[in-house]
Protein backbone atom coordinates (compact mmCIF):
# COMPACT_ATOMS: atom_id res chain seq x y z
CA UNK A 1 0.00 0.00 0.00
CA UNK A 2 3.25 2.37 0.26
CA UNK A 3 3.43 4.90 -2.13
CA UNK A 4 6.60 6.82 -3.20
CA UNK A 5 7.24 10.56 -4.27
CA UNK A 6 6.72 11.03 -8.06
CA UNK A 7 8.99 11.03 -10.39
CA UNK A 8 6.91 14.13 -12.00
CA UNK A 9 6.48 17.37 -11.23
CA UNK A 10 3.38 17.85 -8.84
CA UNK A 11 1.50 21.30 -9.06
CA UNK A 12 -0.61 22.42 -6.17
CA UNK A 13 -2.85 25.07 -7.70
CA UNK A 14 -6.12 27.04 -7.34
CA UNK A 15 -5.84 26.88 -4.09
CA UNK A 16 -5.29 30.23 -1.20
CA UNK A 17 -1.93 29.14 -0.43
CA UNK A 18 -0.69 29.66 3.61
CA UNK A 19 2.93 30.25 3.04
CA UNK A 20 3.85 30.77 6.64
CA UNK A 21 7.06 31.85 5.69
CA UNK A 22 8.86 35.29 7.54
CA UNK A 23 6.82 37.49 5.47
CA UNK A 24 3.53 35.66 6.16
CA UNK A 25 2.89 35.60 2.92
CA UNK A 26 -0.73 34.03 1.43
CA UNK A 27 -1.99 33.63 -2.24
CA UNK A 28 -5.38 33.70 -2.74
CA UNK A 29 -5.45 31.50 -5.94
CA UNK A 30 -1.47 30.11 -5.62
CA UNK A 31 0.14 27.49 -6.66
CA UNK A 32 3.41 25.46 -4.67
CA UNK A 33 5.44 23.10 -7.47
CA UNK A 34 7.54 19.78 -5.52
CA UNK A 35 9.82 18.05 -7.51
CA UNK A 36 10.77 14.78 -5.49
CA UNK A 37 10.46 15.70 -1.63
CA UNK A 38 11.78 19.62 -2.18
CA UNK A 39 8.98 22.81 -2.82
CA UNK A 40 10.87 24.18 -6.10
CA UNK A 41 8.43 27.64 -6.49
CA UNK A 42 5.60 29.00 -4.72
CA UNK A 43 3.72 32.30 -5.90
CA UNK A 44 0.69 33.90 -6.98
CA UNK A 45 -1.86 32.55 -10.19
CA UNK A 46 -0.03 29.85 -12.54
CA UNK A 47 3.49 28.32 -12.58
CA UNK A 48 5.08 29.04 -15.82
CA UNK A 49 7.19 25.93 -17.69
CA UNK A 50 5.56 22.35 -15.98
CA UNK A 51 3.84 21.09 -18.77
CA UNK A 52 4.54 17.92 -17.92
CA UNK A 53 3.80 18.09 -14.21
CA UNK A 54 1.13 15.92 -12.49
CA UNK A 55 -1.73 19.05 -11.72
CA UNK A 56 -3.38 19.00 -8.30
CA UNK A 57 -6.73 20.92 -8.80
CA UNK A 58 -6.62 22.74 -5.65
CA UNK A 59 -9.64 25.50 -6.28
CA UNK A 60 -12.03 25.45 -2.91
CA UNK A 61 -8.98 24.56 -0.83
CA UNK A 62 -6.88 25.73 1.93
CA UNK A 63 -3.20 24.85 1.21
CA UNK A 64 -1.00 24.74 4.00
CA UNK A 65 2.30 23.54 5.74
CA UNK A 66 1.78 20.37 6.84
CA UNK A 67 1.45 20.67 11.31
CA UNK A 68 4.30 19.70 13.56
CA UNK A 69 3.51 18.14 16.46
CA UNK A 70 5.72 18.75 19.57
CA UNK A 71 4.88 16.08 22.01
CA UNK A 72 2.90 13.29 22.37
CA UNK A 73 2.76 9.47 24.20
CA UNK A 74 1.71 6.71 21.34
CA UNK A 75 1.46 3.92 23.67
CA UNK A 76 -0.87 5.57 25.46
CA UNK A 77 -3.65 5.14 22.48
CA UNK A 78 -4.51 1.69 23.59
CA UNK A 79 -5.56 3.24 26.68
CA UNK A 80 -7.87 5.76 26.26
CA UNK A 81 -11.01 6.49 27.95
CA UNK A 82 -9.81 5.27 30.96
CA UNK A 83 -9.61 7.85 34.44
CA UNK A 84 -11.69 10.56 32.36
CA UNK A 85 -12.60 12.70 35.45
CA UNK A 86 -9.10 12.95 37.44
CA UNK A 87 -6.67 15.53 38.20
CA UNK A 88 -3.18 15.15 37.00
CA UNK A 89 -1.88 12.72 39.83
CA UNK A 90 -4.54 10.71 40.17
CA UNK A 91 -4.81 10.23 36.54
CA UNK A 92 -1.38 8.92 36.65
CA UNK A 93 -1.42 7.00 39.76
CA UNK A 94 -4.89 5.04 38.41
CA UNK A 95 -2.62 4.55 34.83
CA UNK A 96 0.58 3.56 35.82
CA UNK A 97 -0.23 0.20 36.86
CA UNK A 98 -2.02 -0.50 33.19
CA UNK A 99 0.48 1.12 31.52
CA UNK A 100 3.10 -0.93 33.31
CA UNK A 101 1.54 -4.25 31.11
CA UNK A 102 2.62 -2.46 27.58
CA UNK A 103 5.03 -4.64 25.54
CA UNK A 104 6.77 -3.76 22.39
CA UNK A 105 4.07 -5.28 19.93
CA UNK A 106 1.24 -3.23 22.11
CA UNK A 107 3.44 -0.06 21.31
CA UNK A 108 3.72 -0.63 17.81
CA UNK A 109 0.36 -1.34 17.78
CA UNK A 110 -0.43 1.59 19.65
CA UNK A 111 1.85 3.89 17.82
CA UNK A 112 0.59 2.60 14.15
CA UNK A 113 -2.85 4.14 15.28
CA UNK A 114 -2.35 6.91 17.44
CA UNK A 115 0.36 8.36 13.84
CA UNK A 116 -2.22 7.39 11.42
CA UNK A 117 -4.61 9.21 12.59
CA UNK A 118 -2.77 12.54 13.38
CA UNK A 119 -2.02 12.07 9.65
CA UNK A 120 -5.67 12.41 9.35
CA UNK A 121 -5.44 15.55 10.81
CA UNK A 122 -2.57 17.41 8.98
CA UNK A 123 0.10 16.60 10.93
CA UNK A 124 3.34 15.68 8.96
CA UNK A 125 5.83 15.71 11.58
CA UNK A 126 5.34 14.29 15.18
CA UNK A 127 7.46 13.88 18.56
CA UNK A 128 6.85 11.03 20.89
CA UNK A 129 8.08 10.67 24.80
CA UNK A 130 8.11 7.54 25.93
CA UNK A 131 8.90 7.05 29.44
CA UNK A 132 7.50 4.20 29.90
CA UNK A 133 10.11 0.92 29.68
CA UNK A 134 9.00 -2.35 31.35
CA UNK A 135 11.54 -4.98 32.19
CA UNK A 136 10.25 -7.71 29.99
CA UNK A 137 8.42 -5.16 27.22
CA UNK A 138 10.80 -5.94 24.54
CA UNK A 139 12.26 -3.08 22.62
CA UNK A 140 9.80 -0.56 23.23
CA UNK A 141 11.43 2.29 21.33
CA UNK A 142 12.00 0.26 18.30
CA UNK A 143 8.65 -0.78 17.84
CA UNK A 144 7.42 3.21 17.56
CA UNK A 145 9.53 3.66 15.16
CA UNK A 146 9.16 1.01 13.07
CA UNK A 147 5.39 2.08 13.31
CA UNK A 148 6.22 5.46 12.14
CA UNK A 149 8.41 4.26 8.98
CA UNK A 150 5.38 2.26 8.23
CA UNK A 151 2.27 5.08 8.10
CA UNK A 152 5.19 7.58 6.57
CA UNK A 153 5.47 10.42 9.42
CA UNK A 154 8.54 12.51 9.73
CA UNK A 155 9.22 11.13 13.88
CA UNK A 156 10.92 12.79 16.32
CA UNK A 157 10.81 9.91 18.98
CA UNK A 158 11.96 10.80 22.49
CA UNK A 159 13.66 8.19 24.42
CA UNK A 160 12.40 9.19 27.93
CA UNK A 161 13.06 7.86 31.30
CA UNK A 162 12.01 7.16 35.19
CA UNK A 163 14.28 6.67 37.57
CA UNK A 164 12.43 7.36 40.96
CA UNK A 165 9.88 4.67 41.37
CA UNK A 166 7.27 5.02 44.19
CA UNK A 167 9.40 3.29 46.72
CA UNK A 168 11.91 6.37 47.04
CA UNK A 169 8.96 8.84 46.92
CA UNK A 170 8.07 8.61 42.72
CA UNK A 171 4.80 8.35 41.10
CA UNK A 172 5.48 5.36 38.81
CA UNK A 173 5.44 1.78 40.08
CA UNK A 174 9.01 0.36 40.66
CA UNK A 175 9.12 -2.69 37.58
CA UNK A 176 8.41 0.46 35.22
CA UNK A 177 12.01 2.59 36.27
CA UNK A 178 15.23 1.74 35.61
CA UNK A 179 18.18 2.55 37.51
CA UNK A 180 20.34 5.43 35.75
CA UNK A 181 23.74 3.18 33.82
CA UNK A 182 20.77 1.51 32.19
CA UNK A 183 18.98 4.70 31.05
CA UNK A 184 21.99 6.36 29.54
CA UNK A 185 23.24 3.34 27.34
CA UNK A 186 19.91 2.84 26.74
CA UNK A 187 19.84 6.62 25.73
CA UNK A 188 23.03 6.49 24.38
CA UNK A 189 22.59 3.36 22.38
CA UNK A 190 19.25 4.99 20.67
CA UNK A 191 20.96 7.88 19.45
CA UNK A 192 23.63 6.00 17.77
CA UNK A 193 21.28 3.86 16.33
CA UNK A 194 18.50 5.49 14.84
CA UNK A 195 19.22 9.35 15.18
CA UNK A 196 19.82 11.13 11.25
CA UNK A 197 20.92 14.39 11.58
CA UNK A 198 20.56 14.97 8.03
CA UNK A 199 18.23 18.06 6.51
CA UNK A 200 15.53 15.51 5.12
CA UNK A 201 15.46 13.43 8.01
CA UNK A 202 12.40 11.33 8.70
CA UNK A 203 14.00 10.06 12.38
CA UNK A 204 15.73 12.31 14.53
CA UNK A 205 16.27 11.27 18.16
CA UNK A 206 15.84 13.60 21.41
CA UNK A 207 16.74 12.64 25.50
CA UNK A 208 13.72 12.90 27.69
CA UNK A 209 13.25 12.44 31.24
CA UNK A 210 10.04 12.10 32.29
CA UNK A 211 9.22 14.81 34.91
CA UNK A 212 11.08 16.59 38.45
CA UNK A 213 8.35 13.94 40.04
CA UNK A 214 9.58 10.70 38.59
CA UNK A 215 13.19 11.65 37.75
CA UNK A 216 16.42 12.09 39.95
CA UNK A 217 18.25 15.31 39.74
CA UNK A 218 21.30 13.12 38.83
CA UNK A 219 19.33 11.73 35.86
CA UNK A 220 19.08 15.38 34.77
CA UNK A 221 22.13 16.22 35.09
CA UNK A 222 23.65 13.49 33.28
CA UNK A 223 21.35 13.20 30.30
CA UNK A 224 21.94 16.53 29.56
CA UNK A 225 25.84 16.04 29.40
CA UNK A 226 24.88 13.10 27.06
CA UNK A 227 22.47 14.82 24.59
CA UNK A 228 25.31 17.97 24.24
CA UNK A 229 28.16 14.95 23.77
CA UNK A 230 25.62 13.26 21.20
CA UNK A 231 24.66 16.44 19.75
CA UNK A 232 21.16 15.76 20.18
CA UNK A 233 18.26 17.83 21.82
CA UNK A 234 16.08 17.44 25.47
CA UNK A 235 12.59 17.25 26.27
CA UNK A 236 10.81 17.24 29.60
CA UNK A 237 7.35 17.61 31.33
CA UNK A 238 7.44 20.88 33.12
CA UNK A 239 5.26 23.12 35.26
CA UNK A 240 2.13 21.21 34.14
CA UNK A 241 0.21 21.75 37.18
CA UNK A 242 0.27 23.59 40.92
CA UNK A 243 1.03 20.03 42.77
CA UNK A 244 4.02 19.60 40.58
CA UNK A 245 4.88 23.63 41.84
CA UNK A 246 4.37 22.15 45.63
CA UNK A 247 5.90 19.31 44.66
CA UNK A 248 9.34 21.31 43.48
CA UNK A 249 9.19 23.58 46.46
CA UNK A 250 8.66 21.26 49.45
CA UNK A 251 11.77 18.57 47.44
CA UNK A 252 13.84 21.00 45.87
CA UNK A 253 13.10 24.60 47.64
CA UNK A 254 12.54 26.03 44.49
CA UNK A 255 10.32 26.35 41.34
CA UNK A 256 10.17 24.04 38.62
CA UNK A 257 11.63 26.11 35.94
CA UNK A 258 14.95 27.31 38.70
CA UNK A 259 14.86 23.48 39.19
CA UNK A 260 15.52 22.96 35.61
CA UNK A 261 18.01 25.87 35.57
CA UNK A 262 20.03 24.48 37.75
CA UNK A 263 20.57 21.55 36.00
CA UNK A 264 21.24 22.42 33.08
CA UNK A 265 18.07 22.50 31.31
CA UNK A 266 17.64 25.50 29.83
CA UNK A 267 18.87 26.78 26.07
CA UNK A 268 17.87 26.83 22.32
CA UNK A 269 18.14 22.65 22.36
CA UNK A 270 15.87 22.38 25.03
CA UNK A 271 11.94 22.55 25.36
CA UNK A 272 9.46 21.37 27.93
CA UNK A 273 5.55 20.21 27.47
CA UNK A 274 3.05 21.71 29.11
CA UNK A 275 4.36 24.63 30.60
CA UNK A 276 1.75 25.52 32.14
CA UNK A 277 1.81 26.93 35.57
CA UNK A 278 4.92 30.30 34.68
CA UNK A 279 5.43 33.93 36.32
CA UNK A 280 7.02 36.43 34.40
CA UNK A 281 10.24 35.57 35.74
CA UNK A 282 9.94 32.22 34.05
CA UNK A 283 8.90 33.61 31.04
CA UNK A 284 12.09 35.58 30.68
CA UNK A 285 14.46 32.93 31.35
CA UNK A 286 12.75 30.62 28.49
CA UNK A 287 12.97 33.92 26.28
CA UNK A 288 16.32 34.75 27.04
CA UNK A 289 17.98 31.15 26.58
CA UNK A 290 15.74 29.68 23.70
CA UNK A 291 13.86 27.43 25.61
CA UNK A 292 11.22 25.86 23.71
CA UNK A 293 7.33 24.92 25.23
CA UNK A 294 4.59 22.76 23.72
CA UNK A 295 1.47 24.16 24.44
CA UNK A 296 -1.34 21.43 25.04
CA UNK A 297 -4.24 23.04 25.37
CA UNK A 298 -6.76 19.80 25.07
CA UNK A 299 -4.93 18.03 27.70
CA UNK A 300 -4.29 20.60 29.90
CA UNK A 301 -8.41 21.35 30.16
CA UNK A 302 -8.75 17.88 29.88
CA UNK A 303 -7.16 17.05 33.04
CA UNK A 304 -7.55 20.86 34.45
CA UNK A 305 -4.45 21.23 34.76
CA UNK A 306 -5.01 24.77 33.54
CA UNK A 307 -4.75 27.48 30.26
CA UNK A 308 -0.59 28.11 29.50
CA UNK A 309 0.19 31.61 29.11
CA UNK A 310 0.38 30.84 25.44
CA UNK A 311 0.39 34.69 24.03
CA UNK A 312 2.71 36.09 26.48
CA UNK A 313 4.79 33.10 25.53
CA UNK A 314 4.24 33.73 21.85
CA UNK A 315 4.67 38.08 22.53
CA UNK A 316 8.02 36.99 24.34
CA UNK A 317 9.35 34.99 21.18
CA UNK A 318 9.88 32.16 22.90
CA UNK A 319 10.08 29.19 20.82
CA UNK A 320 6.38 27.65 20.98
CA UNK A 321 4.89 24.89 19.25
CA UNK A 322 1.57 22.53 19.93
CA UNK A 323 0.70 19.32 20.68
CA UNK A 324 -1.69 16.70 21.28
CA UNK A 325 0.30 14.98 24.24
CA UNK A 326 -0.81 11.61 25.23
CA UNK A 327 -4.21 9.91 23.89
CA UNK A 328 -4.85 9.15 27.25
CA UNK A 329 -5.17 13.23 28.40
CA UNK A 330 -6.62 13.99 24.69
CA UNK A 331 -8.96 10.78 23.17
CA UNK A 332 -9.25 13.13 20.18
CA UNK A 333 -5.62 13.69 19.27
CA UNK A 334 -5.97 15.92 16.92
CA UNK A 335 -3.51 18.43 15.19
CA UNK A 336 -5.87 21.03 14.06
CA UNK A 337 -7.67 20.88 17.31
CA UNK A 338 -5.19 22.18 19.34
CA UNK A 339 -4.91 24.99 17.07
CA UNK A 340 -8.90 25.86 17.74
CA UNK A 341 -7.94 25.48 21.75
CA UNK A 342 -5.25 27.80 21.17
CA UNK A 343 -6.66 30.55 20.14
CA UNK A 344 -10.03 30.52 21.87
CA UNK A 345 -8.33 29.63 25.17
CA UNK A 346 -5.56 32.67 24.56
CA UNK A 347 -9.00 34.84 24.27
CA UNK A 348 -10.75 33.13 27.13
CA UNK A 349 -7.93 34.19 29.34
CA UNK A 350 -7.06 37.41 27.80
CA UNK A 351 -9.66 38.76 25.56
CA UNK A 352 -10.32 38.47 21.43
CA UNK A 353 -7.38 40.09 20.38
CA UNK A 354 -4.47 38.20 22.51
CA UNK A 355 -4.17 35.38 19.88
CA UNK A 356 -5.13 35.93 16.00
CA UNK A 357 -6.46 32.78 14.00
CA UNK A 358 -2.99 33.11 12.09
CA UNK A 359 -0.38 33.17 14.98
CA UNK A 360 -2.46 29.71 16.21
CA UNK A 361 -1.68 28.27 12.91
CA UNK A 362 1.71 29.57 12.75
CA UNK A 363 2.36 27.45 16.44
CA UNK A 364 1.12 24.57 14.85
CA UNK A 365 3.56 24.98 12.02
CA UNK A 366 6.28 26.84 11.88
CA UNK A 367 6.76 27.44 15.44
CA UNK A 368 6.44 23.74 15.84
CA UNK A 369 9.23 23.54 13.26
CA UNK A 370 11.09 25.96 15.07
CA UNK A 371 10.59 24.08 18.78
CA UNK A 372 12.31 20.92 17.02
CA UNK A 373 15.11 22.86 15.56
CA UNK A 374 13.81 22.29 11.87
CA UNK A 375 12.50 25.85 11.12
CA UNK A 376 14.76 25.72 8.08
CA UNK A 377 13.78 22.62 6.87
CA UNK A 378 9.82 22.78 7.41
CA UNK A 379 6.81 24.48 8.78
CA UNK A 380 6.42 26.78 5.86
CA UNK A 381 5.96 26.67 2.10
CA UNK A 382 9.15 28.14 0.47
CA UNK A 383 11.43 26.98 -2.18
CA UNK A 384 14.44 24.43 -1.08
CA UNK A 385 12.03 23.43 1.94
CA UNK A 386 10.86 19.58 2.52
CA UNK A 387 7.68 19.48 0.44
CA UNK A 388 5.48 18.37 3.86
CA UNK A 389 2.01 20.05 3.07
CA UNK A 390 -1.62 19.93 3.73
CA UNK A 391 -4.89 20.42 1.37
CA UNK A 392 -7.96 21.26 3.16
CA UNK A 393 -11.51 21.33 1.26
CA UNK A 394 -13.45 24.74 2.81
CA UNK A 395 -16.27 24.27 -0.21
CA UNK A 396 -18.43 21.71 1.73
CA UNK A 397 -21.42 22.78 3.47
CA UNK A 398 -19.30 23.55 6.63
CA UNK A 399 -16.90 26.05 5.53
CA UNK A 400 -18.82 27.25 2.33
CA UNK A 401 -19.42 30.73 2.79
CA UNK A 402 -16.95 31.46 5.61
CA UNK A 403 -15.02 34.45 4.34
CA UNK A 404 -11.70 34.38 5.97
CA UNK A 405 -10.54 30.51 4.95
CA UNK A 406 -7.91 30.60 7.77
CA UNK A 407 -10.75 31.54 10.28
CA UNK A 408 -12.50 28.69 8.28
CA UNK A 409 -9.60 26.43 9.58
CA UNK A 410 -8.70 27.15 12.61
CA UNK A 411 -12.36 28.08 14.28
CA UNK A 412 -14.40 25.88 12.28
CA UNK A 413 -14.48 21.86 12.28
CA UNK A 414 -11.96 20.29 11.09
CA UNK A 415 -12.39 20.00 6.98
CA UNK A 416 -11.86 17.13 4.87
CA UNK A 417 -8.13 16.50 3.76
CA UNK A 418 -7.87 16.02 0.49
CA UNK A 419 -3.96 15.77 0.29
CA UNK A 420 -1.24 15.34 2.66
CA UNK A 421 2.46 15.13 1.59
CA UNK A 422 5.30 13.87 3.73
CA UNK A 423 8.42 14.04 1.95
CA UNK A 424 6.77 14.80 -1.25
CA UNK A 425 5.21 11.56 -0.62
CA UNK A 426 1.47 11.36 -1.17
CA UNK A 427 0.30 9.73 2.46
CA UNK A 428 -3.33 10.84 2.24
CA UNK A 429 -5.99 11.14 -0.64
CA UNK A 430 -9.70 12.11 -0.39
CA UNK A 431 -9.55 12.18 3.38
CA UNK A 432 -7.89 8.07 3.49
CA UNK A 433 -4.91 7.28 4.46
CA UNK A 434 -2.56 5.34 1.71
CA UNK A 435 0.18 3.92 4.01
CA UNK A 436 -1.68 1.59 6.13
CA UNK A 437 -4.97 -0.23 6.27
CA UNK A 438 -6.92 1.82 9.08
CA UNK A 439 -9.96 -0.47 9.51
CA UNK A 440 -7.32 -3.10 10.11
CA UNK A 441 -5.39 -0.92 12.45
CA UNK A 442 -8.23 -0.31 14.40
CA UNK A 443 -9.23 -3.66 15.07
CA UNK A 444 -5.87 -3.99 16.20
CA UNK A 445 -5.95 -1.27 18.37
CA UNK A 446 -9.00 -2.73 20.39
CA UNK A 447 -7.50 -5.85 20.86
CA UNK A 448 -4.64 -4.47 22.41
CA UNK A 449 -6.57 -2.49 25.11
CA UNK A 450 -8.44 -5.06 25.72
CA UNK A 451 -5.55 -7.41 26.72
CA UNK A 452 -3.56 -4.87 28.32
CA UNK A 453 -6.39 -3.89 30.53
CA UNK A 454 -7.19 -7.59 31.34
CA UNK A 455 -3.43 -8.26 32.25
CA UNK A 456 -3.80 -5.42 34.63
CA UNK A 457 -6.65 -7.17 36.55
Amino acid sequence: MHTRPTTRPTVIRGAHVVTMDAGRAEYRSGHVVVEGNRIVAVGDGEPVGYDDARIVDGTGCLLTPGLVNTHHHLYQWITRGLAVDHTLFEWLTTLYPIWGGIDADMVHVAATGGLAHLLKTGCTTSTDHHYVVPRDGGDVFGAEIAAAAEVGIRFHPCRGSMDLGASTGGLPPDHIVEDLDAILTGSQDAVRQWHDPSFDSMLRVALAPCSPFSVTGELLKQSAVLARDLGVRMHTHLAETLDEQDFCLEKFGCKPVEYMESLGWTGPDVWYAHAVHLDDRDIGVLAASGTGAAHCPTSNARLGAGIARAADLYAAGVPLGLGVDGAASNESCCMLEEAHHAALFARARSGPRAMTVRQSLALATIGGARVLGRENEIGSLEVGKLADMALWRLDTLAHSGIADPVAALVLGSQPPLDLLLVNGREVVRDDRVLTVDTEVVARGVAGAHDRLVAKAG
